[in-house]
């Protein structure tokens, strides 16, 4: 009775001393780099609304910066 959850935490922790391999192969890494795989279309743009963002809820401290809330950092 108390051996099955023994060997069921044994195998478990056999299986995490495996070799890791990274996911991305290094001849992938290319096809990830290409600007179609961006998650904003328009980076400039993105950096603009984030710098918003930023002045908007700088009291809050969303997204880790410092200053106020008046955008004056």
């Amino acid at each position: 009775m108390r051996l099955l959850p023994v060997v069921i935490l044994l195998a478990l922790s056999s299986a995490a001393c495996t070799q890791v391999e990274p996911w991305v192969k290094p001849y992938e890494r290319a096809n990830l780099a290409d600007p179609v795989m961006l998650f904003e279309r328009d980076p400039v743009s993105e950096a603009y609304m984030h710098h918003v963002r930023e002045a908007r809820e700088g009291a809050r401290g969303a997204a880790g910066s410092a200053g106020g809330g008046c955008g004056c950092n």
